[in-house]
């Protein structure tokens, strides 16, 4: 299987707008799980101090193959959070394996 473990960082925004862009973001994310077949298991979390000058979301998902994660990555339905993650986001790390 792989773990497809990827870093968000957010704009500046002030906190209200900012907690409301994570849980969006979020909530995009989680529902990715009923829309892509080849995501076997997506889980989103969100750093506990909003302030943090570390990243501020986390998504680890695993797929069987890295064909299926390729598929992920070009899925429509996936690409439409993409843009919304790239107007929101300033940073992104990823990191996929095998386990």
């Amino acid at each position: 299987m792989i773990n497809h473990v990827v870093l968000f960082k957010l704009k500046d925004y002030p906190a209200e707008e900012k907690a409301e862009i994570i849980a969006e973001l979020k909530g995009k994310l989680l529902a990715l799980k009923d829309k892509i077949s080849e995501a076997k298991h997506i889980e989103v979390g969100e750093n506990y101090e909003l302030e943090s000058k570390s990243y501020d979301l986390a998504l680890l998902s695993h797929f069987d193959s890295v064909e299926d994660l390729d598929a992920y990555r070009v899925h429509p339905e996936h690409q439409k959070v993409v843009a919304r993650i790239g107007e929101t986001t300033v940073a992104r790390a990823a990191v996929d394996f095998r386990f």
